[in-house]
């Protein structure tokens, strides 16, 4: 079946895409996607496929996820993702720490997104959040990522307590990718409860990466986008 998955994706790859999504996820030498191989199949076509293989093992779709080309692994994601939605709680919990045992081959900034707040962000909604805050002080672009990306499930039931935390450790990280992560998340924040975003800012907005702070008033009308850019 895992082979089978693989021929499906190899069909649907374009050669031409591929190309593009390899200058756009930064694959080149010292670049943070170094060596990522794409075939170029878009993420709808992958998650039409990832429905055919929803009875792939665990052990199934650690070797998809362990493998260079991207689409395999992003697509390995979109198949978690729905045996996560489907599961008991024991199984909840079994792709829960599967998830964590492989973090290592979620090492692109849209494999975290796609996937994380969905998984990590859904099974610690009403449980002890600490692993979050290991993860936001590793020295792993892409498990820090993770900790702030899966407030995003937080944030949807409207616990904003923390991404604002974790935000706050992130304010002197030096990565662009962080920066644009937790302005996003502070945006959704914002979404939802403007008052707290604001207050957030107005204690932080002149220590803030600018990228972070771009991001985080977006939304905001023009003349309060310049105050804060401003300041």
């Amino acid at each position: 079946m895992l082979n089978q998955l693989k021929g499906d994706l190899q069909e649907l790859g374009n050669p031409e895409k591929a190309k593009i999504y390899q200058r756009f996820f930064k694959t080149g030498k010292g670049e943070y996607g170094e060596g990522d191989i794409f075939l170029g199949v878009t993420n709808p076509e992958q998650r039409k496929t990832a429905k055919k293989y929803t009875d792939l093992s665990l052990k199934e779709l650690r070797e998809l996820l362990s493998d260079k080309i991207h689409e395999y692994r992003s697509t390995s994601l979109f198949v978690l993702i729905d045996k996560y939605r489907k599961s008991d709680e024991a199984g909840k919990k079994k792709i829960y720490d599967f998830y964590l045992k492989n973090t290592k081959n979620i090492n692109n900034w849209d494999l975290v997104d796609l996937s994380s707040y969905h998984i990590l962000g859904d099974y610690l909604l009403e449980r002890n959040k600490s692993i979050l805050y290991k993860l936001a002080k590793s020295d792993n672009l892409w498990e820090k990522r993770i900790a702030i990306i899966s407030t995003y499930w937080f944030i949807k039931n409207n616990q904003f307590e923390d991404t604002l935390k974790i935000s706050e450790i992130f304010l002197k990280d030096e990565h662009d990718l962080i920066h644009k992560a937790v302005g996003w998340m502070l945006r959704e924040v914002g979404k939802r409860d403007l008052e707290t975003e604001e207050k957030f800012l107005k204690k932080y907005y002149k220590k803030m990466p600018r990228t972070m702070l771009r991001y985080s008033i977006e939304k905001f009308d023009e003349d309060k986008r310049k105050y804060y850019l401003k300041k």
